[in-house]
């Protein structure tokens, strides 16, 4: 009768410490907080500790109870996320085998220890597994789509890689259209980005550093480099940055970048971003490093130089002559679609006697009967036309594209039949308009360029645009992108650099790496390759 009572005392003390526990389980799964109570050997308390963490209400969360083992049975549970883990390969791979493939009889099988080692080195044929211990590992594997086997008995559990979840198709990329090259292009899963630049850098130095950020997301971010030729400065900066990144969520490359740049208010982009393999995989030979986030297909590289944002993929895969005009023509643009606007305002307002007398005379008459003055027109006709544009890229292409040619014509011919603006600030803005989408990279900065150059020129004139080409220029050269100078090769000087910068030198003559950016291992070729027969 004694034993009888202490036997109940006992369970009933489990009893409440169970319920204790699965209390604090339940109290941090609501405060969002990470549970780092270890496993136990009872089986069903583990249980319960893990639905209370992941949602016993949750209608995706699976738990199958299983009795396996030869002589000596056992049961097992097999948690898994029906939204995010492959059924196949959990049915055909994990629990088959613990239903219906009865081992040898053997007397270790009742000891714990040696039926842990053997479920997991003779049964389950699965690539992937990792032996976790506390709740929140738990809650990490299970939210990456890995199935969880919880074992009697035993204090410790496996994590099964079983991952299948929908992908996209690797598909071109919209953003960067190309004439030669690659058609292929990053999608949102990291693994299919990983294997796109391993399939193009076939080299044991390439390297994958991953972690995860952000409290809920609980985001993979990965960092590639080649070893050997990067600036290793560089990737203790990158580590350093994104360790020091404590967020909610990343929902995008776009917060990463944010919260790393070097200049936050800076109109010049100190990150690039691009949506090509073979883009990033030439960034990465240079000495750059690519930062890889899970469910984005932009991927960021750094350093990020301001001749960057005038290079294009064809450049490289283009004859160099033809090249290098392109290259010279999204200069001459970018150069149009920041000092037009202003120039116009300031010739108009405070500097006529610089017109050519026949032309002031063609622009006069064309104003006459406007309403307002220079500055004015070209202001809110450029914001018309950046209205247009992004009613453009927000509807669907088949209506943008429609919106964008005869909106702008119908909105353009209306105001100057009206007699609102002139014909002169139409045509003016409309060659500002097409010279902003030749160099897309730079499209930010030159808006925000050209309100800035605009408005000094309005006040002062001609000296309000010199003082504009002044302060972004002191602007840029103060600039550094995870410590190279944003100017480079320009400042500092570097000849060789000077080879890939307003023209685009011969392959044969870019030999060597950016000195500023790869600090090991500058030779990228032989400089003497090829070249015509001499024989006769």
């Amino acid at each position: 009768m004694r034993q009888y009572l202490k036997k109940l005392l006992h369970m009933k003390t489990l009893q409440q410490q169970n319920e204790a526990a699965n209390r604090s389980v339940e109290r941090q799964g609501q405060s969002g907080e990470t549970a780092t109570e270890t496993l136990t050997e009872d089986l069903n308390d583990n249980l319960n500790k893990c639905k209370l963490l992941l949602g016993k209400d949750s209608c995706d969360v699976i738990s199958r109870e299983l009795v396996s083992g030869g002589r000596y049975k056992f049961r097992c549970v097999v948690l898994y996320l029906n939204s995010m883990a492959d059924t196949e390969t959990i049915n055909q791979h994990i629990i088959k085998p613990l239903l219906y493939e009865r081992p040898a009889v053997r007397e270790r099988e009742a000891d714990t220890a040696h039926r842990f080692a053997w479920i997991k080195t003779e049964m389950l044929s699965v690539g992937f597994m990792q032996e976790i211990s506390t709740l929140d590992e738990v809650a990490e594997q299970f939210l990456q789509g890995n199935t969880i086997l919880l074992i009697e008995g035993s204090v410790k559990a496996l994590a099964l890689k079983s991952d299948g979840w929908e992908k996209r198709a690797i598909q071109e990329p919209t953003s960067e259209i190309v004439i030669r090259g690659s058609r292929e292009g990053f999608v949102e899963s990291l693994a299919i980005n990983i294997s796109l630049l391993r399939r193009i850098i076939r080299h044991p130095s390439f390297r994958i550093e991953t972690t995860r950020i952000g409290d809920y997301t609980k985001t993979l971010v990965g960092v590639a480099y080649i070893d050997g030729i990067v600036n290793p400065e560089l990737i203790e900066e990158i580590r350093r940055r994104l360790g020091q990144i404590k967020i909610d969520g990343i929902l995008e490359s776009g917060y990463i970048e944010q919260l790393i740049e070097d200049d936050p208010l800076s109109p010049f982009p100190t990150l690039n971003n691009s949506e090509r393999p073979d883009v990033v995989a030439a960034k990465l030979l240079e000495g750059r490093a690519a930062i890889i986030i899970d469910g984005t297909p932009f991927v960021l590289t750094a350093p990020q130089l301001f001749i960057e944002g005038f290079q294009s993929p064809d450049d490289y895969y283009l004859r160099p002559y033809y090249a290098s005009i392109v290259r010279l023509i999204r200069f001459l643009s970018f150069i149009i679609t920041i000092n037009i606007p202003a120039i116009y305002v300031a010739l108009m307002s405070f500097h006529q006697e610089i017109i050519p007398t026949s032309l002031l005379i063609s622009i006069a008459e064309a104003n006459e009967g406007t309403p307002f003055n220079s500055f004015v027109d070209a202001l809110s006709i450029g914001i018309i036309f950046e209205m247009i544009r992004e009613a453009g890229l927000r509807l669907p292409r088949a209506i943008g594209q429609t919106i964008s040619i005869v909106g702008a014509l119908v909105v353009g011919q209306t105001a100057v039949s009206a007699g609102l603006i002139g014909a002169p600030v139409v045509i003016m803005m409309a060659i500002t308009s097409i010279c902003s989408f030749v160099v897309v990279g730079m499209n930010d900065a030159s808006a925000m360029l050209r309100i800035l150059t605009l408005l000094l020129a309005s006040v002062f004139g001609g000296y309000g645009v010199v003082c504009a080409y002044l302060l972004m220029l002191i602007h840029l050269a103060s600039l550094r992108s995870f410590g190279t100078p944003y100017l480079a090769p320009f400042v500092p000087w570097s000849g060789q650099g000077l080879k890939d910068s307003f023209i685009r030198s011969p392959l044969r003559a870019m030999w060597q790496r950016p000195e500023t950016i790869a600090r090991q291992n500058l030779r990228r070729m032989s400089p003497d390759q090829g070249g015509k027969n001499d024989q006769t």
